[in-house]
């Protein structure tokens, strides 16, 4: 099990840089496989641009209690880059006044900044419909300090999403390092307890399931099922409903790949399963992604290889609406994971 990030580890994949190569050559080069922004222009599908912005997804920050095998943030506790007061302040400047109806913010593990509950009291404030946080659960767990988020969440009626790789404890530890599950069902119990996940109960708690291992993950509904009777029947958990991610081939998850020597064969079940449907609702279209540093971004994922925004307006001091709607978004081939299948998105399937 890894216990350090790239970027501790110095592997030149902590590299995004590098990361775009491998995906710019090989088979992509070579043309065994076409690259993204070629495949949906022959469905015509290119340029793909932005639409109605209805999600603002804020990263406080890469630190993290946990080094996740696929993580595509390459999250970690040896990661220092944390969201300063001052780019919140601009975040909910941009809050008040946004169209959109929804507040996603993530991490690393979102509570560990040290402004955090001072950011969600505020953005609370900013009467958002749908606020969520991402948390991994055993963050609640680490340190007394976070002992009373589950209250806090319900205060301010917050929406959980929580990962959860397995129902069972071989599966999920291993993705996300030894004691993750006993941890995470202990915090599940906690959030039950209080109402979170309850049948008939407005606080929502939602599970996120990706795969452990170079595969796409089944159908979505079948795995809501199945995570649903065995945490019940197992611990008397409850939730509300299962997101199903696709890895991406990006950070700690390409590394994992190209460590296995199943990076080809991956590549190639992406493209072979690329979805033209998928393409319609995948998150960017409706999502907008601010860096720690405050940058702005298509998507979570673009974040990570640091692809820039194709607009004027690049940094969320310089946040105008009217500018961001209708670009074009940028596209690579990390995309065929958001297009695979039933597609893929923070909010799960697409289609």
């Amino acid at each position: 099990m890894i216990t350090k990030s790239l970027h501790k580890r110095n592997s030149t994949l902590a590299n995004s840089k590098r990361q775009l190569e491998i995906l710019s050559n090989g088979i992509f080069q070579n043309g065994e496989l076409p690259t993204f922004k070629n495949k949906i222009g022959e469905t015509g599908q290119f340029p793909l641009k932005a639409k109605k912005l209805e999600i603002l997804q804020i990263n406080l920050g890469y630190m993290c209690n946990q080094v996740c095998e696929h993580c595509h943030v390459d999250a970690g506790p040896d990661r220092k880059e944390i969201m300063a007061k001052e780019t919140m302040l601009q975040c909910l400047e941009v809050i008040k006044k946004t169209g959109a109806h929804t507040l996603d913010l993530t991490g690393g593990a979102p509570e560990m900044n040290p402004n955090f509950r001072w950011f969600v009291e505020e953005a609370v404030k900013a009467g958002i419909k749908d606020f969520i946080v991402r948390s991994n659960l055993t963050i609640i767990r680490a340190n007394k300090k976070y002992h009373d988020l589950p209250e806090f969440f319900k205060k301010h009626n917050i929406h959980i999403v929580s990962s959860m790789p397995h129902w069972t404890r071989g599966k999920t530890d291993k993705q996300r390092g030894d004691g993750v599950f006993d941890a995470s069902i202990e915090t599940l119990k906690m959030l039950n307890k209080i109402g979170y996940g309850m049948p008939e109960n407005n606080l929502r708690l939602d599970l996120v399931y990706n795969p452990s291992g170079a595969f796409l993950p089944a159908n979505q509904n079948d795995l809501e099922k199945d995570f649903k009777k065995a945490l019940l029947k197992d611990f008397d958990i409850h939730f509300h409903n299962l997101f199903a991610i696709t890895n991406l081939p990006i950070s700690r998850f390409l590394d994992y790949l190209i460590a296995s020597e199943n990076y080809e064969d991956y590549m190639y079940a992406l493209v072979d399963a690329y979805n033209p449907v998928a393409l319609e609702n995948v998150m960017c279209t409706n999502t907008l992604s601010v860096s720690w540093d405050g940058y702005l971004y298509d998507c979570d994922f673009n974040q990570m290889l640091e692809l820039p925004l194709n607009s004027k307006a690049k940094h969320i001091s310089d946040y105008n609406e009217l500018l961001l709607q209708g670009r074009e978004i940028v596209v690579f081939q990390h995309c065929y994971g958001c297009t695979a299948g039933a597609g893929s998105s923070c909010q799960g399937t697409v289609t």
